[in-house]
């Protein structure tokens, strides 16, 4: 009998031909996926960054910083008269600002005495980034911009101690208590000053991930509607396939509602009690947040109502529905942040519905980006919605 029962079980696999190839080919794209993603996570990729460069010095040292810097990380961008506007966007990653003087006080604060001089202690090099901005690619933009100050000011040093010898001049004595200043500082754009933190940038990510999952809700109720023979019994009292799909959006498009008030409720209230820093709303524009979720709550029901109408086993929506959401989540920025992946991930990952409605959560809630800046996103996303139904009819049309 145990035999007889395995024999029947593994006929029912075999014959699901669609259910097996994605519990064997799915696995295989999300590692093939996450490899790729990863590959550059220990070494963030900083130097394909779009940036710009305000130099107000005219020394020597400054372009040699610049140089220097160019040299790693491309050209820097033309810097337009609304480049605060592009940098609070996102359309700048960073801008590098070289104040007046700042060869003068490369040249002098190696060598300076310890004292309270102002123009020796002042930073005159800022570094201003992006508020969606990762810490690790904050960190390490920071460290690469310190590192290349610090190398011109051991330069600049052995010139003059070599000048010295060469005079036979007594070298200046320096304090060995104190430490060179740090002529470098970093801040980040911002519409506000609150510095956005990890509970910021994570929770619009899941929150458009846990809006995808209403495939799995509804291609499993769709399959136990046909297999009860309601969806047949429908059809017979002539209820036109448009309006047995449109019967089914309202309800989603609900539920997804409540998934994102949620979500954001625990933000806001939730994640301090825990420890964490709580969600900031204050100042977002709140038109603009409920258009991105309506969109993105738009996105995500058209392609379940499609993936409803292509399985057609529960086997299939077990193994399909579930995968299918992590695989979009890995290449839509989700899971991993688009700033670690390759330059050609980050292009496939700007095709895909999760990271335009990511990006939109991020443009309002990082950027307190209005209407105008969301709309491309939410043009994007009602589109594919749009697309997918039409799919969708066209394939229940084809069934029945």
């Amino acid at each position: 009998m145990l035999f007889a029962l395995m024999k029947k079980e593994l006929l029912a696999l075999v014959r699901d031909v669609h259910g097996l190839a994605a519990l064997l080919l799915m696995p295989v794209l999300f590692i093939v996926i996450m490899s790729l993603a990863l590959k550059d996570v220990y070494n963030p990729p900083t130097k394909t960054l779009s940036y710009a460069v305000e130099n107000k010095d005219e020394g020597a040292l400054s372009t040699i910083l610049l140089d220097q810097w160019r040299k790693d990380h491309g050209e820097a961008l033309p810097l337009s008269a609304d480049w605060q506007k592009d940098l609070l966007a996102g359309k700048l990653k960073y801008v590098i600002q070289i104040e007046d003087q700042t060869s003068e006080t490369l040249a002098q604060v190696q060598i300076a005495p310890s004292t309270n001089n102002s123009a020796v202690n002042k930073a005159t090099i800022h570094l201003l980034v992006e508020p969606s901005m990762d810490k690790a690619m904050l960190a390490s933009l920071q460290a690469q911009l310190t590192g290349l100050v610090s190398g011109i000011q051991v330069q600049t040093l052995r010139t003059i101690i070599a000048a010295q010898f060469q005079n036979s001049s007594p070298s200046p004595k320096a304090d060995k208590e104190t430490k060179p200043p740090d002529l470098v500082d970093v801040k980040r754009s911002s519409a506000t000053q609150m510095t956005p933190t990890s509970v910021q940038q994570n929770v619009p990510a899941w929150l458009v991930f846990g809006m995808f999952f209403v495939m799995s809700a509804m291609s499993g109720l769709w399959l136990i509607e046909r297999e009860n023979g309601v969806t047949a019994r429908l059809h017979s009292f002539g209820v036109p396939n448009s309006t047995l799909l449109l019967s089914k959006i309202i309800p989603y498009l609900g539920v997804n509602a409540l998934q994102a008030v949620l979500m954001l409720t625990v933000g806001v209230w939730l994640m301090p009690l825990l420890g964490a820093d709580a969600l900031q709303l204050i100042g977002i524009n709140w038109p603009a947040l409920l258009l991105v979720i309506a969109a993105i709550s738009a996105a995500a029901v058209g392609l379940a109502l499609l993936v409803a109408c292509l399985v057609r086993t529960q086997a299939q929506a077990g193994a399909l529905v579930p995968i299918l959401n992590v695989l979009m989540a890995a290449i839509g920025g989700i899971m991993v942040p688009k700033f670690v992946m390759p330059t050609f991930m980050q292009r496939l990952a700007e095709l895909s519905p999760m990271n335009w409605g990511l990006e939109g959560l991020l443009t309002v809630i990082l950027r307190h980006g209005d209407m105008a800046a969301v709309t491309p996103y939410a043009t994007r996303l009602v589109g594919f919605a749009a697309l997918m139904f039409v799919l969708a009819l066209l394939l229940l049309r084809r069934k029945n």
